[in-house]
């Protein structure tokens, strides 16, 4: 007796004179189907979720290839239609982890966590993670206001509360005659050998030194090893999460007429300095764009971009309206 099985059908198509003595001629475009649809199964077999491979007929003849057809096109699409709506090229391969993350964790019942993420890679994948039925996500970063964050995944089943994956500490010392800054603290803590993606946020309390967020299994380790910020001395404490003490960043909003969206445009009214200077910072690599280094100073605005430049701060593109002569309003929110 035949077998149709898609272990089996490929191994047909290298011996098509089988199938064509048997008399058989379904049998062949059969196996040929088998074997297109099987190549495809193989190479995509990381992007395809298990519920996808278990519904494909592969059992059953068919008398046309569109069916075939109609499926591999399904499968390409996996994790590469999900992300195609990603606005950050840079964020797309990060995204697609995630999202190869969460397909494990719903395949096999267990939850798992990212590290923490950037804005942007946050921001893109819960969006994409909401698409997912039999997937829930989690994001967690200290407090409500959280720039970097850690995602959590899960069958909606398994994952029924925030799972304990961050913690807190405070780090004081002699701030008074020696303020340090974010990057101060951000380097002093890397000095450590702690990698970036395993710390969160980092909360400037001025004299009283800084609150930061990090993974719960480092806790002891830079307790032990952070011992200076700076030239000052410091000790560090784990605090509870409810005890991070955040205040919004003061902000101060205006408007300017500007030709164009450009960055180049848009930012140097925004930060007060010229154009061609705002140019220079953009080929030094110091402009961001929603986190991300921009090489060129045609790239165009949109509400809600936050824009950051070394030295000078960030500011974010609020409301945009059109005026009468063609120009564009721009209102703008600098952090102070």
């Amino acid at each position: 007796m035949l077998t149709t099985s898609v272990i089996f059908l490929p191994c047909l198509t290298k011996i098509p004179w089988l199938a064509t003595s048997l008399g058989a001629p379904w049998l062949l475009r059969r196996a040929t189907q088998a074997f297109a649809l099987s190549h495809s199964l193989h190479i995509n077999a990381k992007l395809s979720f298990r519920r996808t491979l278990c519904s494909l007929p592969i059992g059953i003849p068919s008398s046309s290839g569109s069916e075939v057809c109609q499926m591999v096109q399904a499968l390409k699409g996996g994790v590469d239609g999900l992300v195609q709506g990603v606005e950050e090229k840079s964020s797309i391969k990060e995204v697609k982890h995630i999202l190869e993350m969460a397909r494990r964790a719903s395949s096999r019942r267990e939850v798992l966590h990212t590290n923490f993420l950037t804005p942007p890679v946050l921001k893109e994948s819960m969006q994409v993670l909401e698409k997912l039925a039999d997937v829930k996500a989690i994001a967690q970063g200290g407090y409500p206001e959280a720039e970097r964050c850690r995602i959590s995944v899960g069958h909606p089943e398994e994952l029924t509360s925030d799972p304990d994956i961050i913690a807190a500490l405070s780090i004081t010392g002699n701030f008074g005659f020696q303020p340090c800054s974010h990057g101060d603290f951000l380097g002093a803590i890397l000095g450590t050998g702690i990698a970036r993606e395993k710390l969160g946020d980092i909360i400037l309390q001025g004299e009283q030194g800084a609150q930061i967020v990090i993974v719960p299994e480092l806790v002891d380790f830079l307790m032990s090893s952070l011992d200076k910020v700076g030239n000052v001395s410091v000790s560090c404490t784990r605090i509870p999460l409810i005890s991070l003490d955040y205040e919004p960043p003061r902000t101060r909003s205006f408007k300017t007429i500007e030709a164009s969206l450009r960055v180049d445009a848009v930012a140097s009214a925004g930060f007060k300095i010229s154009r061609s200077k705002l140019v220079d910072l953009i080929s030094k690599g110091d402009v961001r764009v929603n986190w991300t280094p921009i090489a060129k100073n045609g790239t165009t605005l949109k509400t809600g971009d936050i824009v950051s430049v070394s030295g000078k701060g960030r500011l974010k593109v609020g409301e945009v309206n059109s005026t009468k002569k063609g120009k564009f309003a721009v209102e703008l929110i600098r952090y102070l």
